[in-house]
C-alpha cells in the first residue's frame, strides 16, 4: 500500500493548491479526484463555465456596447446554445491542460475514482474499472466541494426543470425562465439570461437577496435588474415546482401565486458532497448540509491530522479563498509554518453588473457604533465610464471619523471584480482617505472612481471636523 504525507480528496481550487503547496515542501502528496479529469466543480461545473458563460454573452449581444448604439444593438442577432458552448469548450480544455501540467510539474500523483475512509489513515479508491486501490495518508484534505441542493418533490429533466450544472448544457436558450433562489448563483445566470434577453423572474423567501452586500450597492443593483424588466419577487418561496410539457413549467409560490416559464432553475443552495466519504471511519459529521465544521485558523476538523477547506466548509464557498485555505491547511498538515488567514478578502460576485465588496459595510459599521463617513463616485462621472457609455455603476468607501482609515469598499458595475482590488490593497495595510486624495490614478479609468469618491468623503470629513473646532 503506497503512503503519502498528503492525500487530498477533490483536484479543485482548494484540493489542488493544497497538493502543489505540500509537493513544494519536498513532502509527497495525492490527489484523489472522482472525475474523469482534474478541476473539480470550479473547471467543469461552476466557477470557469459560469464566468465563460457569462463573457460570450456579453460579446455576442454586444451589451458592452449598447449604451452608445441602444438596447436593440447586437453583434450576433441569433444567439444559439451551441455559440455559447463553442468558447465554453476552449476553455475548459485549456484550464484542464494547465491543471494537468501543474501537478506534472510539481510531480503530484493522482488517482481517478471515489474515496473513502476505511480507517484514520486509511483512504480507499474505486475506480471506474472496479479496481479497489488503498492508500496510507499520514494527512488528509477533505476538498470535495459541493453539489446543487436538488429537493426529491422537483421534477429535474436537465432541459425544462434544471440545477445550476444541468444549466450548462441547455438544448436551446429559453424565452422565459423562473430562477428559484436569489443567491449568488441564482442571481448571477439570472442576469447572464437577462443580457440574452430571456424574461426572467427570481423567487426569494427571504425578504431581500444577497445580504451580505452593502444595502447601498444592494438597492442600486436591484434598480438595474428591475429596469431591464427582471421581476424580483422576494419574500415568498417556491412551494411547488411542475412541468406542464416538455417546454413549460409552472411554479405555484408559497403565497399562492403561479408562475409560468418555458424553464426552471432551481437554485436554492448547495450541498457538501461528503456524504459517500464514510466520514464515521475517521469519527467526523458533517451538517444537514453536508459541510464540515473546521479551525478558521488552521482549518483543521475535529480529528487532528484531517483537513478541511473550500466549499465543503461553508461560507465564502468563493475558488480565490479555497485556494488560500487549501494552501494554508496544506502547510499545518505537513508541519511547515502558515500565515493566518488574510482578514480582508475581495467577494466578486459576477452578475450583470458586476459586483463585489471588501471590508465592512455600512450597516456594519452602523452596528458597531463606529463614527463614519462614505464617499460616492459614480462611473458616469469618469470620463473612462463616458467613453465606454456606462449608464449606471457606482463605487463607495466607508472611512472611520477618528482614524480615516478605510473600513470598506464597494462597487457595482463594470469592472467591479477587478477594481476591487486597489480597495483591498488600502484596507490590508490599513490605508487612509488621504491615499486616494494624495495619490494619482491612470486618467481616463475607472480607477480614477476611487479619487472622486475619496474627495467626497475627504471634503465632508474636513467640514466635521472644522465644525468640532469651532464648538
Amino acid at each position: 500500500m503506497d503512503s503519502y504525507d498528503l492525500v487530498v480528496i477533490g483536484s479543485g481550487p482548494a484540493g489542488r493548491r493544497a497538493a502543489v503547496q505540500a509537493a513544494k515542501l519536498g513532502k509527497s502528496a495525492l490527489v484523489i479526484d472522482k472525475g474523469s479529469q482534474v478541476g473539480g466543480v470550479s473547471v467543469h461545473t461552476g466557477t470557469i463555465p459560469s464566468k465563460t458563460l457569462r463573457e460570450t454573452v456579453l460579446n455576442l449581444t454586444g451589451w458592452r456596447e449598447r449604451g452608445f448604439y441602444g438596447r436593440s444593438y447586437r453583434v450576433k442577432h441569433k444567439i444559439t446554445a451551441d455559440d455559447l458552448r463553442a468558447r465554453l469548450i476552449k476553455t475548459l480544455d485549456y484550464e484542464i491542460d494547465v491543471l494537468e501540467w501543474q501537478f506534472e510539474r510539481n510531480r503530484v500523483d493522482q488517482l481517478r475514482g471515489f474515496a473513502h475512509f476505511v480507517d484514520a489513515h486509511t483512504i480507499e479508491i474505486e475506480k471506474d474499472t472496479g479496481e479497489i486501490q488503498r492508500v496510507h495518508a499520514e494527512a488528509v484534505l477533505i476538498a470535495v466541494g459541493t453539489r446543487p441542493y436538488r429537493p426529491p418533490n422537483v421534477p429535474f429533466d436537465g432541459k425544462t426543470v434544471m440545477d445550476s450544472d444541468e444549466l450548462l448544457n441547455i438544448p436551446e436558450i429559453p424565452r422565459s425562465m423562473i430562477v428559484v433562489g436569489a443567491g449568488v448563483i441564482g442571481i448571477e445566470y439570472a442576469t447572464i439570461f437577462s443580457a440574452l434577453d430571456t424574461q426572467v423572474t427570481v423567487v426569494e423567501p427571504r425578504d431581500t437577496m444577497l445580504d451580505f452586500i452593502d444595502r447601498e450597492i444592494r438597492d442600486n443593483f436591484a434598480a438595474q435588474l428591475r429596469d431591464r424588466n427582471v421581476k424580483l419577487l422576494f419574500g415568498s418561496g417556491a412551494d411547488k415546482v411542475e412541468k406542464t410539457d416538455e417546454k413549460r413549467a409552472r411554479v405555484t409560490l408559497q403565497n399562492g401565486r403561479v408562475l409560468m416559464a418555458e424553464s426552471v432553475l432551481f437554485a436554492a443552495g448547495r450541498q457538501g458532497a461528503t456524504d459517500t466519504l464514510n466520514l464515521e471511519a475517521v469519527g467526523l459529521a458533517a451538517d444537514h448540509r453536508g459541510r464540515l465544521k473546521v479551525d478558521p485558523i488552521t482549518f483543521q476538523t475535529d480529528v487532528p491530522h484531517v483537513y478541511a477547506a473550500g466549499d465543503v466548509i461553508g461560507f465564502p464557498a468563493l475558488a480565490s479563498t479555497s485556494m488560500e485555505q487549501g494552501r494554508i491547511a496544506a502547510r499545518h498538515a505537513v508541519g511547515a509554518a502558515a500565515q493566518e488567514p488574510p482578514q480582508y478578502f475581495p467577494y466578486g460576485i459576477y452578475a450583470v453588473p458586476e459586483m463585489s465588496t471588501c471590508g465592512m459595510t455600512e450597516e456594519e459599521v452602523q452596528e458597531r457604533s463606529i463614527p463614519y463617513e462614505c464617499g460616492v463616485a459614480f462611473f458616469r462621472e469618469t470620463s473612462r465610464g463616458h467613453i465606454m457609455g456606462l449608464q449606471n455603476g457606482l463605487l463607495k468607501l466607508i472611512f472611520s471619523l477618528k482614524t480615516h482609515r478605510l473600513l470598506g469598499v464597494h462597487i457595482v458595475g463594470e469592472g467591479a471584480t477587478e477594481l476591487i482590488h486597489i480597495g483591498q490593497a488600502v484596507l490590508n495595510l490599513k490605508g487612509t482617505v488621504e491615499y486616494f486624495v494624495e495619490n494619482t490614478f491612470n486618467y481616463p479609468t475607472l480607477a480614477e472612481a476611487y479619487k472622486i469618491a475619496g474627495l467626497d468623503a475627504h471634503n465632508r470629513m474636513a467640514m466635521l471636523e472644522a465644525s468640532k473646532e469651532e464648538e
